[in-house]
């Protein structure tokens, strides 16, 4: 039977919101970027890809809300600080910051570890930091980043990746601590494995058949995940409901935690 992901639920309401995705072009970026412009939600993203960020533009303005979207190398803070500002111009302010982008290393050469730690963790840490003064102003304020159920187990392989998730986590809950006063939330989502059109899985399963069959069979759900069971997450967290919860990672993952 083909799986059916429903829409992002109708009881989210983000009329009037401003929403930035850093890293919006594919897969779950893309998702929350939609469902949050689904949600009534003016939103902005950013990617390297000029194709790519065109296809995800034209598909988020197709909700007809203010739409924003630019090209962003997110290893470089000059380009994370004029993004920023370009996309709070364009919406005019930021609520809701999304941390998205990963840099995949998955070697144990310096150039896996030093990608991981420019663009998983210091690209947050540098989004974030731009983001503040729209944020400070905001009613709705709330930074979400992207960390990965790597974050919580050792690995074999792909250490770095792991490494730089876990203290992207920890900067989740010393960021939430910092911030709360402000009245700013933070959270972070870590997700599973997670397939998509020409996503890492999705290659995998072509390139890796064996690797894709072994971390499918750590999968109680029998099945890899989708962008949109992501970005349901990230609108509960970002909205009103989760008003009480911050400084928290959620693994969202299908029981894949539980096997180790």
């Amino acid at each position: 039977m083909a799986l059916t992901v429903p829409d992002a639920p109708g009881a989210f309401d983000f009329r009037g919101w401003r929403i930035v995705v850093a890293g919006g072009s594919k897969g779950i970026g893309r998702s929350i970027a939609l469902g949050f412009a689904q949600a009534g939600a003016s939103v902005s993203v950013c990617a390297r890809g000029a194709a790519a960020l065109k296809a995800a533009h034209d598909d988020i303005a197709g909700f007809g809300h203010p739409t924003h979207s630019a090209s962003c190398d997110l290893g470089d803070d000059a380009s994370i600080a004029a993004y920023i500002d370009d996309a709070a111009d364009a919406l005019g302010g930021i609520d809701v910051l999304v941390n998205n982008a990963s840099g995949y290393g998955f070697s144990e050469d310096d150039a896996a570890w030093l990608a991981n730690f420019n663009i998983d963790l210091m690209a947050a840490v540098r989004a974030s930091r731009c983001a503040l003064p729209h944020l400070q102003a905001s009613p709705h304020a709330c930074i979400l980043h992207t960390s990965s159920i790597a974050a919580f187990h050792p690995r074999r392989n792909g250490s770095a990746y792991a490494a730089m998730k876990a203290a992207l986590s920890h900067y989740t809950t010393s960021q939430a601590l910092q911030l709360a006063g402000q009245r700013i939330r933070v959270n972070a989502i870590a997700p599973g494995s997670i397939e998509f059109a020409d996503g890492l899985w999705d290659r995998r399963k072509r390139d890796e058949p064996g690797l894709y069959a072994a971390t499918l069979a750590k999968i109680p759900f029998g099945r890899y995940g989708t962008p949109e069971e992501i970005a349901h997450p990230a609108l509960f967290l970002a909205s009103p409901y989760a008003g009480w919860i911050t400084g928290q990672t959620l693994c969202v993952d299908g029981g894949q935690g539980l096997s180790g």
